[in-house]
């Protein structure tokens, strides 16, 4: 045979091939195996384990009541001496009994407003945001007879269960070196030291972020009180 001719046909065989090949990986990847007769039954995952979950307790009185999961949402909670927004709860082995709902975990997460806080400070002082670790605090303060609007930053911290804002920077309008000297009379006056009150005993404050709104407080602790008996 002529090397010429039998190098095309070895070719085109080559070709061929490799287009046969293609097309199967094709049709392969785009099909399902075929199942001959009735389809056969899927055979059921494990089911879920309860050993993540809370156990009920084994001595549950006949009158009580017994909770897990237990999750609340509310825009606003007032309280006798705050007020939150946005607040989310969740809750996990509540139990009801003799010193009412106590939960043997519980977590809260809440938004205390600006206007809160300020009004700890003062009457005429705002709170804003100062970024996602900052706020800023502005008021009216009066030395030696004199009245000077200072704007306090700081970077907000939790310390001892309490949102803390401590100034890193104090600006009273003036020459820096007049915030150096009234910087020490200055700092108490804005300093922010606040404690969520009003929520039940055993939450402790973990955690605080500065949202446009307020801070974000992130609480939470074992055997939490819910509700209080009633007086008889």
């Amino acid at each position: 045979m002529n090397p010429r001719l039998r190098d095309g046909l070895l070719g085109a065989a080559v070709a061929v091939l490799v287009m046969m090949l293609a097309v199967w990986i094709v049709v392969w990847s785009i099909s399902d195996p075929a199942r001959g007769g009735a389809a056969a039954p899927s055979t059921p995952g494990p089911s879920p384990s309860a050993g993540g979950r809370v156990q009920p307790p084994s001595d549950l009185d006949p009158a009580e009541m017994w909770l897990d999961d237990l999750v609340l949402d509310a825009g606003t909670v007032v309280l006798p001496d705050s007020t939150l927004r946005d607040v989310t709860v969740s809750a996990q082995g509540a139990r009801t009994g003799p010193d009412g709902l106590v939960a043997s975990e519980m977590v809260v997460d809440a938004t205390v407003p600006f206007e809160v806080v300020a009004t700890q400070i003062g009457e005429d002082a705002t709170v804003r945001s100062g970024g996602s670790s900052e706020a800023v605090v502005e008021r009216t303060v009066e030395i030696g007879g004199r009245s000077f609007h200072a704007v306090a930053t700081g970077e907000v911290d939790v310390v001892s269960g309490r949102i803390v804002v401590e100034p890193t920077a104090i600006d009273i309008g003036g020459p820096s070196f007049l915030a150096g000297l009234l910087g020490t009379v200055v700092r108490g006056l804005v300093t922010i030291e606040h404690r969520v009150d009003g929520l039940p005993e055993g939450l402790v404050l973990q955690d605080v972020v500065v949202q446009d709104d307020g801070f974000r407080a992130h609480l939470s602790g074992e055997d939490v009180r819910i509700v209080f008996p009633a007086s008889p």
